[in-house]
């Protein structure tokens, strides 16, 4: 039954870091954190970075270094087109799909 709750929050995690984004500009340890409190569950960097470099190859994000104490930190910041994606998913999730989730909660 375990591997079932992981297998869906699982599918949520995209979803979830596109919506963090919308909320600030974030690095990859950051979403780790931030996910790992939503959720409970510790995100490989294998799984974050890969999802970021796509979103900013496909234009749904952009990057940029920032100095932070001495050190070069990438954050990630949505674009336009990457809130676009966004509310296309909250969207999609107003469906009926809205009403299987109210009831699991």
């Amino acid at each position: 039954m375990v591997k079932v709750v992981e297998s869906f929050v699982q599918g949520l995690e995209r979803p979830v870091i596109l919506w963090l984004l919308s909320k600030k500009p974030m690095h990859g340890y950051g979403l780790i954190k931030e996910l790992r409190r939503l959720t409970g569950r510790k995100l490989k960097p294998s799984m974050i970075y890969p999802f970021l470099h796509w979103l900013e190859k496909k234009g749904f994000a952009v990057s940029r270094w920032v100095e932070e104490d001495g050190r070069s930190i990438r954050y990630y910041f949505l674009t336009e087109r990457g809130e676009i994606l966004l509310n296309s998913l909250r969207d999609f999730f107003k469906r009926p799909l809205n009403e299987v989730i109210t009831d699991l909660l």
